[in-house]
């Protein structure tokens, strides 16, 4: 689900609670907690939806569900209009185990039952609190199993977003692995263009609050291309300056390591020149080039560059666009004067780039048939092999986000509804 964006500001907290009990537990709460007590109002979860739905939601938000139907759906219904990082605690009359589970699968925080107490909503709400200044662990195992691949032109319009387009889509639709694609291109990005997608502002939400990137945050932000493939990019106005240190690209990463198998990165050539930091942990490094003398030149720079920079990558050099008959520098003057072989020769399809873009495809999944579309499958597949000791089982993207972990055990219990 994919909140849309809200201008302002954002409050640390708002609540919308049915009745005046509830109410004068609450706002006593607030003060102390240093939080405005006029943020708590009167209304139900549907005046939270209508109020949420045209103002930027809070960083914490309190919810009574004392008159919904059909809690499960109208928590959908929030989450729609919620700002990714959010996080919900609701309080409603149902004494139900069932209920409580689903609403914490669902991205609920916590359930509390009414009559409201005030111990357990100040610690309900002190927990909440403490989400966003926890400390984030990963699983070492799970790290241990993903690949991270950036692919990088070496020129401009040498087709580096359509292979890393093409390898998402390999990756999540050929070999059934959970894969991110994150596009660095912020102002001029295609990656959301090639699958037909709206990139929305997850991207540039990051970028601005990188504190608030966490599990939740990538969820609900990314746009989902199919089962396994989620796309996070940006169409930035060009008016607006990147104004970054580069952090916020490294916690994708991290919390990219956590929910997927995969990673492709669509990153411009300014981008691993203003964060080196990126290659750190970079498995793959594709670099895509043309048969001609100015490419022949950036590829003998980048090649040095993550020789110095990032030794642990593994460069691939991929040669697009072939045309053996009109090439500017021949092969075998093109890898004398790289002092490397070209792994990958991908021949020119102009009349399967035009299909791709008519039809709203990758170029991959467009071109199956062609010579370009095979060699593409065969980069895809010498990548994902690095990736063959991943367990079988492929949790959904959710899956990966154990909530309830959040609250310590002993009030778990004490919380649950019997």
């Amino acid at each position: 689900m994919n909140a849309p964006w809200k201008s302002g500001g954002r409050d640390q907290f708002a609540a919308f609670l049915s009745d005046e009990a509830s109410l004068d537990v609450l706002r006593p709460i607030c003060i102390e907690m240093g939080w405005q007590p006029e943020k708590v109002q009167k209304g139900a979860l549907r005046n939270a939806v209508q109020s949420l739905a045209i103002a930027a939601s809070p960083a914490i938000l309190l919810v009574d569900l004392s008159e919904s139907g059909d809690p499960l759906s109208d928590i959908n219904a929030l989450a729609e209009v919620c700002e990714p990082g959010t996080v919900v605690v609701a309080v409603g009359q149902v004494n139900d185990v069932r209920l409580y589970r689903d609403l914490v699968a669902s991205g609920i925080h916590d359930y509390l039952l009414k009559p409201l107490q005030p111990a357990a909503v100040r610690d309900a709400l002190a927990q909440a609190q403490a989400t966003f200044s926890a400390p984030r662990v990963h699983d070492a195992a799970a790290a241990g199993k993903h690949v991270s691949t950036a692919v990088i032109g070496t020129r401009g319009g040498v087709g580096a977003s359509t292979i890393a387009t093409s390898l998402a889509w390999l990756f999540s639709a050929d070999f059934k692995l959970p894969t991110a694609l994150l596009d660095l291109d912020i102002h001029f990005g295609t990656g959301a263009l090639c699958l037909d997608l709206e990139p929305g502002r997850g991207l540039t939400d990051a970028i601005e609050n990188p504190s608030r990137i966490d599990g939740l945050f990538i969820e609900r932000a990314m746009i989902r291309a199919n089962d396994n493939l989620a796309i996070l990019s940006a169409e930035a106005p060009i008016s607006a300056p990147l104004l970054t240190d580069g952090s916020a690209f490294q916690q994708l990463n991290e919390e990219f390591r956590s929910a997927f198998e995969m990673t492709v990165v669509d990153m411009p050539r300014n981008m691993l020149i203003n964060f080196p930091q990126l290659v750190a942990e970079l498995g793959v490094a594709v670099l895509v080039t043309e048969m001609t003398l100015a490419s022949a030149r950036d590829t003998i720079r980048l090649l040095s560059w993550f020789k110095a920079n990032a030794p642990q990558t593994r460069v691939i050099v991929v040669a697009n666009k072939v045309q053996t008959t009109f090439s500017e520098i021949s092969r075998a003057d093109f890898e004398a004067s790289i002092e490397t072989k070209i792994d990958w020769t991908i021949p020119y399809e102009l009349k399967g780039a035009s299909m791709a873009a008519k039809l709203g495809q990758t170029f991959a999944d467009a071109n199956r048939t062609t010579k370009a579309g095979a060699v593409l499958r065969d980069l895809a597949r010498e990548i994902a092999e690095t990736s063959e000791d991943a367990a079988p089982a492929k949790p959904s993207l959710l899956g990966k986000f154990d909530l309830k972990a959040m609250m310590p055990k002993a009030r778990k219990k004490a919380q649950a509804p019997s």
